[in-house]
């Protein structure tokens, strides 16, 4: 019987989501669980985890210092020792009949804690290339779940069990009415709308790449674009449109709070390519255009949009070259209709309704 679960990760936002889906699947199939989160003090599941209504506790961890000199290389040694001891301390006094690692380096300690306490173990893989933290984990985990085929390039073959990610639970419901969507946003219903998101922080390159076509996409009157840039860039974002001499069909918004209108309101969708982003996108069902932040830990945005473009299921952007190229896949894509539908078919294809669900049923059946 599973009466006790810890999740231990996070970091951003791409470990964080799916860490809380993951409990919230758990706590619909088990309303009795008690469930305890582990995270690294000072980063965003901090807070994160407790507005979703859960108990979190925060080791000192930090990551592993990019530059090495002796000075950093001791302190991370103290923390990640002090972050070992406090891991062990909780899981003796929790007791858990799971440990659960969603990736990020707070889910190492926990989770070898774990490993030597005898408890089973879960590692959650999002990406198409498997993190470092999790890398170092498979050998001695229970199971691995995993969104993308070809995962045992990394881990034990034996291990992974495909469930596609956890995705929060906004995004499995239907999508609002299309016209009821358009009035929120402030778009006309009578054209074709493209929505482009970089992400909660925004993508500096993904905006500039749009103004850059601003007389473009002014010409375009069949057409409106719902530029999101995030807070840092919204002001600077704005001014560089009036000095190209305004775009009426151009939306420019720092942040859009209802997702779900969104994704109603959209024709095609331009988005940076983290993984939970994809699995959201694939439920949508909107055909997509990826380009890939290249700042990311070991490019793993690339390799996730390479995935869905070698299989059509989305067109891939380098960053690099979103300037020159970003405008003609808009317009090539919005006047291929056919390639449109083949593209949502494909990325339909992808999607995983049940992940969360079907990974509450493995983690019960570890215990």
């Amino acid at each position: 019987m599973l009466s006790r679960v810890l999740i231990a990760g996070g970091g951003t936002g791409g470990h964080i989501f799916p860490a809380l889906a993951i409990g919230k699947a758990l706590k619909r199939e088990f309303p009795d669980l008690e469930l305890l989160y582990v995270g690294a003090l000072g980063r965003m599941e901090m807070e994160k985890v407790p507005a979703a209504g859960f108990r979190i506790v925060g080791l000192p961890i930090v990551g592993v210092p990019r530059r090495k000199t002796p000075v950093t290389l001791l302190h991370f040694v103290r923390q990640w020792y002090r972050s070992y001891r406090m891991a062990k301390k909780i899981v003796r006094e929790f007791r858990p009949d799971v440990v659960v690692g969603v990736g990020g380096y707070a889910s190492v300690p926990a989770m070898q804690a774990a490993q030597r306490a005898g408890i089973p173990t879960l590692l959650q893989e999002q990406n198409s290339f498997a993190g470092k933290a999790n890398r170092m984990l498979a050998n001695k985990v229970s199971k691995i779940a995993v969104a993308y085929q070809g995962m045992e390039r990394y881990f034990p073959q034996e291990k992974i069990v495909m469930t596609g990610n956890p995705v929060r639970e906004e995004f499995l419901a239907p999508l609002p009415p299309r016209e009821e969507a358009c009035n929120y946003l402030g778009l006309p219903s009578n054209t074709k709308n493209i929505l482009v998101l970089g992400g909660s922080l925004g993508a500096t390159r993904l905006s500039e790449a749009f103004l850059a076509h601003a007389e473009d996409i002014a010409r375009r009157t069949d057409l409106s674009v719902l530029l999101q840039t995030g807070a840092a860039d919204f002001d600077r974002m704005q001014e560089c449109a009036k000095t190209l001499g305004g775009c009426p069909n151009l939306h420019i918004v720092p942040f859009i709070a209802r997702m779900d209108y969104a994704y109603a309101a959209a024709d095609l969708i331009v988005s940076r390519a983290g993984a939970i982003a994809i699995s959201e996108l694939s439920l949508v069902g909107r055909p997509l255009i990826l380009v890939p932040s290249p700042y990311v830990a070991e490019d793993h945005q690339t390799k996730n949009a390479r995935v869905l473009s070698d299989v059509g299921a989305a067109i891939l952007v380098p960053e690099s070259q979103s300037k020159e190229r970003i405008w003609s896949a808009v317009e090539g894509l919005l006047n291929d209709e056919e390639g449109r539908r083949v593209m949502t078919l494909s990325l339909s294809k992808l999607s995983k309704p049940n992940a969360s669900k079907d990974l509450a049923k493995i983690i019960a059946s570890l215990a």
